[in-house]
């Protein structure tokens, strides 16, 4: 175990420096990278209805920024008036698209989804520069894990939340490896670990893949064993995916529809194998070329897609890609990412549960890193 953290140490700087410096980019765009977009001042302005604006709870110590008279838009002490109209702009994009909800079967027998909400740790536990997964020892990090479940729960009562911990199982390197695949696979013995940990909240585990150069025919199928149990599922990250040659980190990567088609193709196969209930595959997104083809990604009932904003920034950015690389583009649930640290480094307060539900949809999952 001592020389796989060492490795690991050594090797995933390139990935923890991807997942900091190419998101803090986002403000002032480099190149391949998609601009992010500017507010629309006519969509900010526009009367919604007070209903639509609501605050945390009836107690709420929440100030309220004026919209031209319209309407009030409640945020915590600290908040922006720039954070508070970009709030306001991604919810009336929400609630004027009449693709939400999208139009699918009735969830099957066992579906975790949209009956709950799912609240996961990132994270892996050899480093704590990846996540909160690994940032603290088991017990307190279940014990923060346990204070947001609560915070949800007192947010949203009629989604009951269903913690979860979210390990990334094959992580990107800044070196090639033996195989040149710049990518490394947690063994066995930190995959059981953490399910333990999981196992004593009764939480649901994630395995998340970051395929660097490799692709996921080659990284799913020796995960098979852990995702024949009920309460594992499935992660995919586009941004390590390095469809065209780069190093991991030097640029963002991409997925396609065929790439998430073979993935919900083989939880598929797994849940029809094992007689098993619907998995939940999680694609992280915060670029539009970070998934191409999006429109013809196929559903199946016995797989639940989410599509994780997983952008890092002030919180107008995060609205900001919300509304238009999520809810924009919909496939069927929605998911929207916090980090402790990243998202607050300039400042501003950490995005509460009452001001993330205040989007249209409302996302199902949510991910703390």
């Amino acid at each position: 175990m001592n020389s796989i953290r060492l490795r690991l140490m050594a090797l995933t700087a390139i990935s923890i420096f991807a997942a900091c410096a190419v998101n803090e980019a986002k403000p002032a765009p480099s190149a391949g990278q998609t601009p992010m977009p500017t507010l629309d001042p006519v969509a900010v302005t526009d009367t919604l209805p007070a209903a639509a604006i609501q605050s945390d709870s009836p107690t709420s110590t929440d100030t309220a920024v004026r919209v031209k008279d319209a309407i009030t838009v409640p945020s915590v002490p600290g908040r922006s008036k720039k954070d508070s109209l970009a709030l306001v702009s991604a919810i009336r994009a929400g609630m004027k698209d009449t693709r939400w909800p999208v139009s699918t079967p009735a969830p099957l027998p066992g579906s975790i989804l949209p009956g709950k909400r799912i609240i996961a740790y990132y994270g892996n536990p050899l480093s704590k520069r990846m996540g909160v997964l690994g940032e603290y020892p088991p017990d307190q990090m279940l014990a923060r894990l346990d204070k947001e479940v609560a915070a949800w729960n007192r947010a949203d009562p009629e989604h009951v939340v269903q913690p979860a911990l979210h390990l990334i199982v094959v992580v990107a390197q800044g070196g090639p490896g033996r195989d040149g695949k710049y990518r490394l696979r947690m063994p066995d013995t930190l995959v059981y670990k953490v399910a333990g940990w999981a196992a004593r909240r009764n939480a649901l585990l994630f395995l998340d893949v970051q395929v660097a150069k490799s692709t996921l025919q080659d990284e799913l199928p020796r995960l098979t064993d852990y995702l024949k149990r009920p309460n594992v599922h499935l992660g995919i990250d586009p941004e390590f995916s390095m469809k065209h040659g780069e190093k991991p980190g030097s640029k963002i990567g991409t997925m396609s529809s065929d790439d998430v088609n073979y993935a919900i193709r083989f939880l598929t196969d797994i849940v029809k194998a094992n007689n098993l209930p619907p998995k939940v595959l999680i694609v992280h997104r915060f670029t539009r070329n970070m998934l191409t083809g999006s429109k013809s990604i196929h559903l199946d009932p016995r797989v639940q897609v989410v599509l994780n904003m997983d952008g890092w920034g002030n919180p107008w950015l995060k609205f900001d890609s919300y509304r238009d690389y999520v809810e924009a583009e919909p496939i069927q649930f929605t998911g929207f990412k916090l980090f402790y640290h990243n998202d607050t480094k300039k400042g501003e307060p950490l995005l509460t549960p009452g001001e993330v539900l205040r989007l249209t949809p409302k996302p199902l999952y949510i991910q703390y890193q």
